[in-house]
């Protein structure tokens, strides 16, 4: 059987996002960009999804359990004209926790913790924040989540789950993939050994 296909969305623009603020595990809701970003996604895979030949209302959707990633998927399904609730949730998908980071800034991030924030500047994939995860260890989780599919997906998560699933799919190093800036508004589709990014 062919690898599956992944439709990656990553959710649309928070305030905290706006202001540098890492969001981790917290419940931050989408702010007016992002509604429009979510919409401009939503806009973006009805096209490519006909171009594969696929109907959205027969392939799977998953999201991302944190409501900014929910709220993204029922704008992106109201744009292909499902129901906005027809969904999945994999806890899987949820955002890198940054532990005693989460809410913070990097000056913030400095401050609190300087020695630790060094030592993970010298290693962001293996070093994890205070309480929180490393990049290694999502890696593990989004490869589990992937082994799962049985068939092409959409997915709506993250920025860090998204550098995640570069590396467990051999698309990106764990070096590289820790400082890419994961775009919202656009559709990334996992095919083939290969990433590329619809905008």
């Amino acid at each position: 059987m062919p690898s599956p296909t992944i439709y990656f969305i990553r959710h649309g623009q928070t305030e905290w996002n706006a202001a540098g603020r890492f969001q981790g595990t917290q419940d931050i809701p989408l702010n007016e960009i992002g509604h429009e970003q979510a919409i401009r996604s939503g806009e973006l895979l009805a096209d490519i999804l006909k171009s594969d030949g696929h109907h959205a209302g027969k392939i799977p959707f998953v999201s991302s359990p944190l409501g900014r990633a929910r709220q993204t998927m029922e704008l992106v399904r109201g744009e292909l004209g499902v129901a906005p609730h027809g969904f999945e949730l994999d806890d899987r998908l949820r955002e890198i926790g940054y532990g005693h980071w989460e809410g913070s800034t990097l000056i913030e991030m400095k401050k609190s913790h300087p020695e630790l924030f060094a030592e993970r500047e010298q290693d962001k994939w293996g070093v994890s924040p205070p309480g929180g995860e490393s990049y290694a260890s999502v890696m593990l989780r989004m490869r589990d989540w992937y082994d799962s599919l049985l068939q092409d997906t959409v997915a709506v998560s993250h920025g860090g789950t998204c550098r995640a699933l570069m590396v467990a799919l051999d698309v990106e190093t764990a070096v590289r993939a820790v400082d890419l800036f994961i775009e919202q508004g656009v559709v990334y589709v996992f095919r083939d050994g290969r990433v590329e990014k619809h905008s």
